[in-house]
């Protein structure tokens, strides 16, 4: 396996092995949330095609979702584990543009969300991660900061050169880091994010106060 499209698989693969190695009450990011919490969410998203959209819809659609979840989490651990790691179900989670861009996106941030819980700190991500990460991160920025109202915005890969305006407006704000460490602010987990926000106070204010994410 070799190349972007296989990104996913590594990142399944190293998460699987952190959930084992720490166990199923070990904390997350995404508090209460634990390790089972996050299999079971992981579990949900491709193997139960009828509570799935609930994970993005909210109201009543999320509450089933969320109740059909938890009904999961009871399962072993083990066997939550070894779902997630058998790969992505025949369908649309093995479409090559899932794995390229939400796939990827999905056990990044949930491999972080565990790592950096637990104690261990940001990663050295091989060249060709971080690119297609950059890539990633640029494709629908609209999206993950849609709350973000009357402020500019834009991300830069300073090693690489490189500069993405997010959001039209003024004033503007920068958020300047790895793609690694953008994906994760834009994601939400700017309490962990190795990024630094630069530019006019008022818009730098704006942004850190901002919610960003699903």
């Amino acid at each position: 396996m070799a190349g972007p499209l296989y990104f996913d698989a590594i990142e399944r693969d190293q998460l699987t092995a952190l959930l084992d190695e720490l166990g199923p009450d070990a904390p997350t990011l995404l508090a209460p949330w634990t390790t089972r919490d996050l299999a079971s969410h992981l579990v949900q998203r491709e193997h139960d095609p009828l509570a799935a959209p609930g994970l993005v819809i909210p109201g009543a659609w999320g509450r089933f979702a969320e109740q059909r979840r938890r009904a999961l989490a009871q399962r072993e651990f083990a066997q939550l584990v070894t779902m997630i790691r058998s790969g992505p179900p025949r369908g649309f989670f093995r479409l090559k543009w899932v794995r390229r861009l939400p796939n990827v996106n999905e056990f990044f941030v949930h491999h972080e969300d565990v790592r950096r819980a637990n104690g261990l700190g940001p990663r050295t991500n091989s060249a060709a991660m971080e690119a297609a990460l950059w890539r990633n991160v640029t494709f629908v920025p609209w999206f993950l900061t849609r709350r973000l109202r009357d402020t500019g915005l834009e991300i830069e890969w300073p090693d690489a050169g490189k500069i993405v305006r997010v959001r039209r407006g003024d004033p503007v704000a920068r958020v300047v880091g790895l793609p690694s460490e953008l994906l994760l602010y834009l994601f939400g987990r700017g309490q962990v994010a190795q990024i630094e926000v630069t530019g006019h106070p008022d818009a730098v204010r704006t942004v850190e106060r901002a919610q960003f994410g699903m």
